[in-house]
């Protein structure tokens, strides 16, 4: 049985098939449902140990097909990619502990994130990763996300190579 927030997402992609399309609605999508600054889809190539952009409402400060070399696994790649858990990062302090590339997150004026897995088979695969001014996302908003990296799972099966 689909939970509501499922259903609503489902309503909100309904007759888009094109992966582009897709994508497009689910920033527009999630725009409206929970609200960001930045949104990002990051599909993991764990073979190159790299995370690529497919998408990405700023191309000129993330271009789709950017791409951030996965290293050694810090906090937050432990905690989203081997734990295949959400992440909600409240304030600049959290973005700078989290990511490489902070200062220009923060130079948006991105101060927290939530950053949802897509999940296959046990394996993140990618993740959808949204950014607001800082104390913007709370736990209920992980309820609000979690259906559209759900429905995105087949487009994302395509760029990692991943199968059902």
């Amino acid at each position: 049985m689909n939970s509501p927030s499922r259903t609503r997402a489902e309503e909100l992609l309904a007759g888009v098939d094109a992966t582009s399309d897709r994508y497009a609605a689910v920033d527009a999508a999630l725009a409206e449902v929970v609200g960001h600054k930045l949104f990002t889809l990051m599909v993991i190539d764990w073979s190159a140990n790299v995370a690529a952009r497919v998408y990405s409402n700023r191309p000129e400060e993330y271009p789709v097909k950017g791409s951030k070399p996965l290293g050694a696994l810090n906090g937050w790649s432990k905690h989203v990619l081997e734990g295949r858990r959400h992440w909600i990062g409240r304030n600049a302090d959290d973005i700078r502990w989290a990511f490489f590339d902070h200062e220009t997150i923060i130079a948006l004026d991105c101060a927290s994130c939530l950053n949802v897995p897509v999940i296959d088979n046990g394996r993140v695969i990618g993740t959808v990763n949204l950014l607001h001014e800082a104390g913007w996302y709370n736990e209920g908003d992980v309820a609000r996300v979690t259906p559209f990296a759900e429905l995105l799972l087949p487009a994302f099966r395509e760029f990692s190579g991943a199968t059902a």
